[in-house]
């Protein structure tokens, strides 16, 4: 281990050490796994993130969690890997690029042409993968680089095309004219994942559609979709619904194109929706277009991929479906047509990623049989060979999996993995191979034209556990880490990107691909709300690691995952995080300073305060491992954080500063503190592995001969002590009695008080007796009595109970005007008590509780909460203390 150096320098500088230890790292190969099968191997394939721009905030917690994970196997002994790589995100880095090349020279994708607007996506790519992979690097990732995987290099590329081959030859991939949900920017068709349903407010038109021989007769179909009109085929009512027996089998007129078309019944029409009458239009609806199905009626598609009218739309060809609607009532209007229109709110679909309302249509497209790959993805998840965690997901994944559709996987797209399928310009025939045909297997002609479509993204991101490890071949990799251990990811992709693995992996190895999936949390800013440009509340983690470097941020992180709550990020818990550094920091130069020359173990197990120490250490390290099995980082980190902060450095650094204590554990050369920090280091290790490397390679020589991040973690009991650990806990409830009086009677620190410990048992009393000159000196006590009799005078002290029988009391002489100090706190109760009838108040107005958000109703509870502990706990002083 190179480069030691005996003491800690004053302040720890994250921007000089992170860089500088995570290079080290890399020289010695520290994240890479070797090849030693008899070592138990551990694996995670990371999420790979889309090389559409830089990270977020996301991303850096799921690269934390993973990290966490991968660290502590690591150095528990197994052989980890962490494989990382990025996705070509078919959809949104096209639209990046397409972007960029209208705004800076003024031209499109076809302007340049497919292969040359390829090529200038390839070298977006590689800007924007090498932005990510530094960011992730700041971030502490101990990923393996030399794996470093893209969804479009030629192993994933061949995994693709095995899969589409195999799952073609089965049945389970067809090509069919349906009903797809289409964007009319991207000008692609998407999956029903990729479209999401907003409120809108719009209205409700009620339209005349008059009987073909008798205009003074007919029905009012109500629409939230005028521009659709020119596509009816048909007028549906419920068989059941008498209004409107009188029509049935009956034909009306289009409204302004008088096509004449017919008055069909199906008990799909909801009686109660706008008059009971429905327009069909099996080209612009999927509903209409099961019953355009079901009845043999004509699809006639009225929009083209721009969504405007074509020609099909007679006078309206050329207008944007905005423009077509406009038009299309106004002349309803002036033609008497238009009954009425009322206010209505509805939902309405939007592509995921450019937030363009979607448009139905019918178009010719690939799907997968999905519901056939979903039963062994339902088997694996219900007979727990797959966790979900947080488990309530599990009804989430199976009410999705077993109502699921068929899956439209292509993509009018140019940025992606290319359709493997051929066409013969000769004959027609499909030709459908794992590589390029050099002619038609039918005809012989060499006259072959490959499919436009791009496959989903998710397809190919579907086979990413499998891909990544080499699979279709038979790769050491893939025998060495597959199935994977646990796939930590985001539960807003638990459909898109989760069950699709689950899916395709069974499919094509007969194997789960992973045990356990872990899904983390949202992060939102401090009021809840989600990030976005747009709203001004954007974190970004790159400037918050620069402000105050990666492991503040990464123990923030640690510390709010919960299950099943957002991580809501702001300055101020930030800053506690950063303190927890500095503290971290400054007791180990203190421990280091004064204890350099600690070679090997010498504890005094002797000494009660060190047996304290060692039993809480031990319950933490127990607490500590089981959390991060369950994958409960909050609880992991928060037991750390207290017992590295409160009773390691409040309580056990103070408690062996006493001039006399601290020399004799010199002299003696007494190992505690030192080897209870370098454990301490190990477990934190993981959640904030730069500042503990740092530490540890300023230990001596004769202790370390490794980098922490290969060294082991700690995992054997170091020690179990329960009886001095009860006499120590009673020694600092005593002290911390003490200490609260004296700052409730704003007692200097440098003034003495006078203080009893009293218990009527005089066994209750012996062991404390020992601790006598630790609790004068920190406790600020002069003359310390140990009394076995009945309660003291309330007149002349103050009584702080401790437990047990055990209780202490302090001299009123020594506190000040105390009757004073008295009449404060019964006036400062009587304020709370208001102010909690006020809190209760708003809790019980309906109009409050119906109206406010549920992070202010939350918070109202949260402050009632505290003052009515507050309120307790000054009555009860009161009560002990009042004559």
């Amino acid at each position: 281990m190179a480069d030691l150096i005996p003491s800690l320098p004053p302040q720890y500088d994250p921007k000089e050490a992170e860089p500088r230890l995570y290079k080290t790292w890399l020289q010695i190969a520290a994240f890479t796994p070797d090849d030693d099968d008899k070592k138990k191997p551990f694996s995670l394939i990371m999420p790979p993130p889309n090389v559409t721009g830089v990270l977020h905030m996301g991303h850096a917690l799921m690269a934390t969690l993973e990290d966490i994970i991968v660290r502590r196997k690591r150095m528990q002994g197994f052989n980890a890997l962490w494989l990382p790589g990025t996705d070509h995100a078919g959809i949104a880095t096209q639209m990046v690029v397409e972007r960029q090349l209208l705004e800076t020279e003024k031209k499109t994708k076809h302007d340049l042409g497919r292969d040359e607007f390829l090529k200038r996506v390839w070298e977006w790519k590689e800007q924007s993968q090498g932005t990510i992979l530094g960011q992730l690097r700041k971030i502490g990732a101990s990923s393996d680089w030399t794996r470093l995987a893209f969804t479009l290099d030629e192993g994933p590329v061949e995994a693709v095309r095995e899969c589409f081959y195999r799952l073609y030859k089965d049945g389970l991939i067809y090509r069919s004219t349906a009903m797809i949900q289409w964007c009319p920017r991207c000008r692609t068709a998407l999956s029903d994942l990729e479209v999401k349903g907003e409120p809108k407010a719009g209205s409700l038109w009620h339209i005349r559609y008059v009987l073909e021989n008798d205009p003074s007769q007919a029905l009012i179909v109500a629409t939230t979709r005028p521009e659709t009109l020119l596509g009816d085929t048909a007028v549906a009512v419920h068989p059941d619904d008498e209004r409107y027996t009188a029509f049935h089998g009956k034909k009306v007129r289009l409204p302004l194109i008088d096509r004449v078309i017919p008055v069909i019944t199906d008990e799909y029409v909801d009686r109660e929706f706008g008059t009971g009458a429905l327009k069909i239009t099996p080209a612009h609806d999927p509903n209409d277009y099961e019953i355009g199905l079901k009845h043999k009626l004509a699809s006639i598609n009225v929009m083209d991929e721009l969504a405007q009218i074509n020609e099909s739309g007679g006078p309206y060809k050329g207008l944007s479906r905005e423009k077509a609607r406009e038009k299309i009532v106004a002349d309803l209007e002036a033609k008497g047509l238009l009954e009425s229109t009322e206010k209505h709110t509805h939902n309405v679909g939007h592509c995921d990623r450019c937030k363009t309302m979607v448009e139905p249509r019918v178009s010719q497209q690939w799907f997968v049989n999905a519901a056939e790959l979903a039963k062994d993805a339902i088997r694996v998840v219900e007979s727990k060979e797959i966790r979900i965690l947080p488990e309530e997901w599990e009804k989430v994944y199976f009410e999705w999996m077993r109502n699921i559709r068929p899956w439209c996987i292509s993509r009018q797209l140019w940025w992606g993995h290319r359709i493997p399928v051929w066409y013969c310009n000769q004959c027609n025939e499909t030709i459908v191979e794992r590589d390029e045909p050099k002619s038609c297997p039918k005809c012989q002609s060499a006259d072959l034209r490959q499919d436009d479509d791009v496959l989903d993204t998710w397809f190919s991101s579907g086979l990413w556990p499998i891909s990544t490890l080499g699979w279709p071949q038979e790769t050491a990799d893939l025998k060495r880490f597959y199935p994977t251990d646990v796939m930590e990811t985001g539960f807003d992709i638990l459909f898109f990107w989760v069950a699709r693995m689950v899916m395709l992996c069974m499919r094509m190895t007969g194997k789960i691909p992973f045990k356990t999936v872990y899904l983390h949390p949202m992060v939102r800013d401090e009021y809840g709300q989600k990030m976005s440009k747009t709203k001004g509340n954007v974190k970004d983690p790159l400037e918050i690691i620069d402000t105050m470097g990666a492991d503040s941020l990464r123990m923030y992180f640690a510390l709010n995952t919960f299950h099943g709550r957002d991580v809501r990020v702001h300055d101020g818990s930030l800053e506690g995080s950063r303190n927890f550094v500095n503290k971290l920091w400054n007791a180990s130069r203190f421990v280091l300073g004064h204890f350099p020359h600690v070679a090997g173990e010498n504890i005094d197990r002797t000494n009660p305060i060190n047996c304290w120490l060692l039993h809480q250490l031990t319950l933490t390290k127990r607490e500590v491992n089981k959390a991060l099995e369950e994958y409960r980082f909050y609880e992991a980190a928060g037991k750390l954080y207290h017992f590295t902060w409160d009773t390691y450095c409040s309580r056990f650094l103070e408690m062996i500063k006493t001039p006399e204590e601290l020399e004799t554990r010199k002299r003696e050369i007494e190992s505690t503190a030192v080897e209870v920090l370098e454990d301490i280091l190990a477990l934190l290790h993981p959640i904030m592995p730069f500042v503990t490397e740092e530490i540890w390679r300023h230990f001596p020589l004769e202790r370390n001969t490794q980098l922490l991040a290969l060294s082991s973690y700690p995992m054997e009991n170091s020690g179990e002590y329960p009886e001095q650990h009860a006499q120590v806990e009673r020694v600092l409830e005593i002290i911390e009695a003490i200490r609260t009086q004296r700052g409730v009677s704003g007692i200097s620190p440098s003034a003495k008080v006078h203080a009893i410990l009293y218990s009527p048992s005089a066994p209750a009393l012996e062991p404390l007796q020992r601790f006598n000159g630790l609790i004068e000196k920190m406790a600020g006590v002069e003359g310390l009595q140990f009394e076995t009799r009945a309660e003291p005078d309330k007149k002349l002290h103050v009584l702080r109970p401790v437990a047990e029988g055990v209780g202490v009391y302090l001299l009123k002489a020594d506190l000040g005007d105390v009757d004073a100090e008295f009449k404060k706190m019964r006036e400062q109760v009587k304020e709370l008590r208001e102010a909690i009838v006020r809190a209760e108040s708003k809790l019980n107005n309906s109009s409050f509780v119906d109206k406010a958000p549920a992070e202010v109703i939350d918070g109202v509870k949260k402050q009632r909460d505290e003052l009515k502990e507050k309120a307790d706990a000054i009555e009860k002083y009161l009560r002990e203390n009042q004559a």
